[in-house]
């Protein structure tokens, strides 16, 4: 592990960076495609932004389905797949303000790991993000909530009898990315990245060149077609924010 403190390092990314200008600083210093997660992989709303260090975990599909449960069972359901093993590990003592969260799912068929209360209940813990190439269900109110979930699919299925978590804070792959704790994920409209820690520095200052030369080059557009300018071409700002590693 290097010694950068990627909790300091990852909201520098947030401030102004795009996705794709830190895809362009990966090129540079030689990981180009390596870190890029599927495409299928998307924000579940137009507007979503994170960046964090990742907090990995591995799931995988079960060999053992849930019995046939009565009424009261079905309450449970979950409490139960416990006690059957199905959650051999846990995330909570690893969650901390500005982590997100990486799930490995093995293949599993359809299943909604993650949905509206599971994910904003990691969001009202500090996580700003939650990715995985998997499914989230509830997606109705994911999307009303604002809560910041990327994924591959839309998923029906409740966790019992499908998939078990089996282990925490472990290197894993996810949508054909080696993802590592503490790497620096993020995530836009465009999709989501991976920076692994050892560049993350060096990556980040390519990128906000990167990022200062466009919004330069974008003002200059907006003032020829007389567009109203917004922050999104503010390159004084960001050239200020960024001055200390340029």
């Amino acid at each position: 592990m290097t010694d950068v403190d990627v909790y300091a390092l990852a909201p520098r990314f947030a401030k102004y960076l795009r996705v794709t200008d830190v895809v362009d600083g990966l090129d540079a210093v030689g990981r180009a495609d390596l870190t890029l997660l599927d495409t299928a992989i998307r924000p579940r709303w137009m507007g979503m932004k994170f960046w964090g260090p990742a907090v990995t975990m591995r799931v995988v599909p079960s060999n053992q389905r849930m019995p046939v449960l009565s009424r009261e069972e079905a309450r449970r359901s979950h409490s139960m797949w416990a006690e059957m093993g199905g959650f051999g590990a846990s995330l909570d003592e690893h969650i901390k303000p500005g982590c997100v969260i990486v799930t490995s799912t093995g293949g599993a068929r359809e299943t909604g790991w993650w949905g509206s209360n599971n994910s904003m209940d990691m969001q009202a813990r500090g996580a700003v993000g939650i990715v995985t190439e998997g499914q989230c269900r509830d997606t109705d109110e994911v999307v009303m909530q604002q809560t910041p979930v990327a994924c591959a699919g839309i998923g029906r299925p409740i966790i019992p009898g499908r998939v078990q978590l089996v282990d925490v804070q472990v290197p894993v792959g996810c949508g054909g990315v080696l993802v590592r704790p503490n790497d620096i994920v993020g995530c836009d409209w465009d999709g989501v990245v991976v920076v692994p820690y050892e560049v993350a520095e060096e990556v980040l200052a390519i990128a906000a060149l990167i990022a200062i030369d466009d919004k330069k080059s974008r003002r200059r557009l907006y003032e020829k077609l007389g567009k109203e300018l917004d922050q999104t071409v503010d390159w004084e700002a960001a050239a200020e924010y960024y001055k200390d590693i340029l």
